[in-house]
């Protein structure tokens, strides 16, 4: 189920991977290995696919390319 997504000049690399208790994990790559990973376990791979293109879809793949960027909510 892992695959490559593109959206114009941008792509991520889509991981699906199980883990060691029988769940998929999912996470989003870019180019620079800046990596977005999702913390609960999917029942099968193609719930966390569906999750994934879902997410790329709805917030846009600039969401997850480059490092995450942190606010300050300190004032």
């Amino acid at each position: 189920m892992s695959q490559t997504y593109r959206e114009g000049d941008l792509s991520v690399q889509i991981d699906i991977y199980e883990d060691d208790e029988g769940g998929w994990l999912l996470e989003i790559v870019d180019e620079d290995d800046n990596s977005t990973l999702w913390e609960d376990a999917f029942d099968t791979d193609e719930e966390a696919l569906e999750e994934a293109l879902e997410a790329l879809r709805d917030e846009g793949i600039e969401a997850f390319v480059g490092p995450v960027q942190e606010t300050d909510e300190s004032w």
